[in-house]
């Protein structure tokens, strides 16, 4: 079998998911590359040796040998690179979220839709060991039919991957209740069988908002902008983005189309780094403590009783992949993709769900920026829906 030949579309933050993607000689490599940023060009001809490196998408999309093209650009920029390459008849990656507007990931659904070319969206979460080892246990009945989750999400490097750079800005992500948000929206959905129909959120900006350490517009982020060790606590931030205008801690309640009521939580000025899940049945419940390798998943689902410290059921979480990206599932995420690109069919990751946890985070941006106010997620047009749910085939 031979490699297929992958263009890359921005060699960023998300540049792990190119080099994941090359494995000459076992399936896939990466051929060609463009960033605008000669720093990142530079950076890819050492990655992927002999590959053509460019400042303009378009020698990557008209490329006639590309087989199939990453989009890794910042999350504004999705739409116009995706719909341009699905045009062109490249099956598509669209790394998370599918972008920052509900219309522009409308467009891209509509554009695949049009083209009958194949779109994938990264929601590698869907790929992690504990979102597997939790799904695994709620399908099988651990604790009975899902009512209610619970989702806190702890961003002990916020300050130093969000505030930094163009992640600050809304006009760049409307907002981290739909960036960073997506990943846990995404697996919610997921794991309730369902998504969000009415959304209520509160936020605000309470730590970065005071500091006054910010680069000059166009000066680039120093070169200790991340440390795994260092930068704490969070008022000792230096080099901070010149416009920070999003919400550094939020607060999101849901109902879902199925009934289930959920919640969401998210601190970027917290010590530790890690989701905690807890997900509610009419017969028990499960938490997450921990969420990578050497982690647990606890049941508790025999008994009423106080609180009690041992649950009924403990569950490893699996190994994963050594120095692999987010726990282990980028490996795993792009298996599905190359095996997409070649076969079709249906995957994990869905561009419905993707597109409907970016409509959650929008209309949940929404509610926050109003003092509260919920509001109604609007859903997917049905034709859309169908076709993405026959696994991208139209009917005959």
């Amino acid at each position: 079998m031979s490699d297929l030949r992958i263009g890359v579309l921005g060699y960023g933050l998300r540049g792990s998911i190119a080099r994941t993607a090359h494995r000459p000689g076992a399936g896939s490599r990466v051929t060609a590359l463009a960033d605008p940023d000669p720093a990142a060009r530079t950076e890819a001809a050492t990655a992927f040796p002999g590959a053509r490196i460019s400042s303009a998408h378009h020698t990557v999309v008209e490329d006639p040998d590309v087989d199939a093209v990453l989009v890794l650009t910042p999350d504004h920029t999705h739409a116009e690179l995706a719909c341009e390459a699905l045009r062109a008849g490249k099956p598509v990656f669209v790394e998370k979220p599918l972008d920052i507007t509900v219309e522009r990931c409308d467009e891209i659904l509509r554009t695949a839709y049009e083209t009958g070319t194949r779109l994938y969206i990264g929601h590698n979460m869907r790929h992690m060991p504990v979102v597997r080892l939790m799904r695994d246990l709620i399908t099988g009945g651990a604790i009975g039919e899902v009512k209610t989750v619970w989702v806190r999400h702890f961003v002990g490097y916020g300050g130093d991957w969000y505030f930094k750079d163009w992640h600050a800005e809304r006009r760049h992500t409307t907002g981290l209740l739909l960036q960073k948000a997506a990943h846990d929206i995404d697996v919610l959905h997921w794991l309730a069988g369902g998504y969000a129909r009415d959304v209520q959120a509160m936020g605000d900006l309470m730590v970065y908002g005071d500091n006054p350490h910010r680069r000059e517009p166009g000066e680039p982020k120093t070169a200790d902008w991340y440390t795994k060790d260092g930068h704490w606590p969070p008022h000792t931030q230096r080099g901070l983005n010149p416009v920070i205008d999003i919400e550094d801690v939020s607060l999101l309640n849901m109902r879902l189309d199925n009934g289930v009521l959920a919640a969401y939580q998210q601190c970027h000025f917290t010590p530790d780094y890690w989701r905690n899940y807890t997900v509610i049945g009419d017969a028990g419940r499960l938490e997450n403590f921990g969420d990578g390798p050497g982690s647990q998943v606890k049941v508790w689902n025999t008994r009423r009783s106080v609180y009690r410290e041992d649950p009924d059921e403990v569950h490893p979480v699996p190994e994963a992949q050594d120095e692999a990206g987010h726990g282990g599932a980028d490996p795993l995420l792009m298996d599905e993709f190359l095996r997409f690109v070649r076969e079709g069919g249906r995957t994990d990751t869905s561009p419905v769900a993707a597109r409907m946890a970016v409509a959650t985070g929008v209309r949940a941006t929404d509610s926050l920026r109003d003092g509260g106010t919920p509001r109604r997620v609007t859903p997917l047009e049905p034709e859309l829906a169908d076709y993405f749910e026959r696994g991208q085939r139209h009917t005959a």
